[in-house]
């Protein structure tokens, strides 16, 4: 796969949710309050899992770069290898990724450390920190975390939806756990400060690995099982064993929040923002909306393409139970949905710090506790 091809990739990915900002008028900011707007504006806001606006390879058209900048975000980690990329083609994606980065300095920076996060605030950039969620580049074989990890891939998960030689994915048998191999590629990731992500992994997996990890561990984009059950969602022993250990909760903005076949809402997604709260503590919830920054575009075409998208993962066995409608919620399809979690918030009764913890400090202290202060 070359950069052409990398970046070709890279573009479907954006083009599934991809619409123009004025196709979006039901989900306007316009009700945010001055005090929310205030507050977006000096925090250092980081989605635990989103992608770049970029579609097409460069020069990208200044709307996309004006979208990335001015939606206020400082930073974002991006997923990248795909659900099952082997070595050559993940190689080849963090090679385009770190192509365009090095064509738009003025635009991006890699986030590697801890004070990445500040100088991305600082410099009016968007970071980009690289993440695994399949561990297929991996191949089975742990020692390849060290060659990752010095491509800038600083968070990975050991596991998708479903089995991998290093535990089981949530779609999978809930009775099957961390494999011996799993813990050596821990204890790898351990060693190489390389950060512990049980998005995808099932609740038994999950529980052995917060108890093999010498590190914090975190859960980047996931929904809370108490408000609605799904796979993909968390039960409270889970989201408070990873808190117990310093780690933190992303709450993401997909259709698994609510039961098929409603279109989640904003108050849909704060009863699973809140709900962590009660259960983890005000230090260990953020925001992972597992989606592009561009909005989601509900278009013919572009349903046509998240439909063709949808059968293959379906036909892989790694599509979730009610993914059957577009992943997005209702009152959050704006590059600005941040600022509007952070207002919801605050019309919640949460204080203005709560909400910038939310916003982004709590994941970067997970990070600092786990990479130290460089």
């Amino acid at each position: 796969m070359n950069r052409r091809d990398v970046l070709a990739t890279m573009a479907a990915t954006a083009a599934l949710a991809a619409v123009s900002p004025q196709a979006l008028a039901d989900d306007s900011d316009a009700g945010v309050s001055a005090a929310a707007r205030a507050l977006y504006k000096r925090s250092m806001v980081f989605d635990a899992n989103m992608f770049p606006p970029l579609d097409g390879e460069p020069p990208f058209p200044q709307s996309q770069l004006d979208m990335m900048r001015n939606s206020g975000v400082t930073a974002m980690k991006s997923s990248l290898g795909g659900f099952n990329n082997g070595l050559e083609d993940t190689v080849a994606e963090i090679a385009g990724y770190q192509y365009v980065i090095e064509k738009y300095p003025d635009y991006f920076l890699q986030i590697r450390t801890h004070a990445d996060f500040a100088r991305a605030k600082r410099e009016n950039k968007t970071g980009i920190l690289f993440s695994f969620e399949t561990v297929t580049p991996l191949d089975g074989k742990p020692e390849r975390i060290e060659m990752f990890r010095g491509l800038g891939v600083r968070v990975m998960q050991i596991t998708y939806n479903v089995e991998t030689p290093f535990g089981m994915g949530c779609l999978g048998d809930p009775n099957s756990g961390l494999t011996d191999l799993g813990r050596k590629a821990i204890e790898a990731m351990n060693k190489q400060g390389v950060v512990l992500d049980l998005s995808h992994s099932n609740v038994k997996t999950s529980l052995e690995a917060l108890k093999a990890t010498k590190k914090t561990a975190i859960i980047t984009h996931a929904g809370c099982e108490a408000v609605h059950k799904h796979p993909r969602n968390k039960p409270d022993s889970l989201l408070k064993a990873v808190a117990d250990q310093g780690g933190v909760v992303g709450i993401y903005d997909l259709c698994y929040l609510t039961a098929s076949p409603k279109q989640p809402t904003l108050n849909d997604y704060m009863d699973h923002m809140t709900h962590a709260l009660k259960v983890c503590g005000e230090d260990h919830v953020g925001i992972g909306s597992d989606s592009s920054l561009t909005p989601w575009d509900t278009s013919p075409d572009a349903m046509a393409a998240f439909n063709k998208d949808e059968e293959a993962r379906h036909k892989a066995g790694v599509a979730a139970p009610e993914e059957d409608r577009p992943l997005y919620v209702e009152g959050l399809n704006t590059p600005m949905r941040s600022e509007i979690i952070a207002d919801a918030l605050l019309k919640r009764g949460y204080s203005e710090r709560v909400a910038e913890k939310v916003l982004g400090l709590n994941f970067a202290n997970a990070f600092k506790n786990s990479w130290g202060d460089a």
